[in-house]
């Protein structure tokens, strides 16, 4: 089945259950220590290579009585019009950036959106996954996840 045919609960989870598979090769690969745009560029590279379209420092407007108003929001990657990826190569994830994530996810009415932080010697400490009103589904294992 293609992943477009997939019930949104589904193709949502499967889309970042390959973002993080790809994060985790572009970690492997060049490991902590470097700029989040080396990671920003890899994981880039990474998802395209499996097939996935990605927009890079993404604008985010913010409507505000009715009238677009460009902010200087970007968005680091937003991967199938659908998953908003923020990088991070720093010491330690804070609830400042995850609470960063969920207004963006709002502004650009997505559901699901990652926080990877390349500085983690292991990358699984490094990863938040933040839900905008996750759909529902009986086949998805992440809907529960905040």
């Amino acid at each position: 089945m293609n992943i477009e045919q997939l019930p949104t609960s589904d193709r949502l989870n499967r889309i970042t259950e390959q973002i993080i598979g790809s994060a985790m090769e572009v970690h492997r690969a060049i490991g902590p220590g470097l700029l989040e745009s080396a990671y920003q560029v890899c994981l880039a590279f990474e998802l395209r290579e499996r097939g996935f379209k990605v927009e890079q420092e993404k604008p985010l407007p913010v409507m505000y009585k009715n009238v677009r108003l460009e902010c200087g929001y970007r968005l680091d990657r937003v991967v199938e019009d659908s998953v908003i990826v923020e990088i991070k190569a720093i010491e330690k994830l804070n609830a400042v950036h995850e609470a960063q994530l969920l207004p963006y996810l709002r502004l650009l009415n997505c559901r699901v959106g990652l926080l990877l932080n390349f500085h983690c010697t292991m990358l699984k400490d490094g990863i938040r996954r933040i839900v905008n009103e996750f759909p529902s589904s009986a086949n998805s294992a992440f809907s529960a996840v905040k």
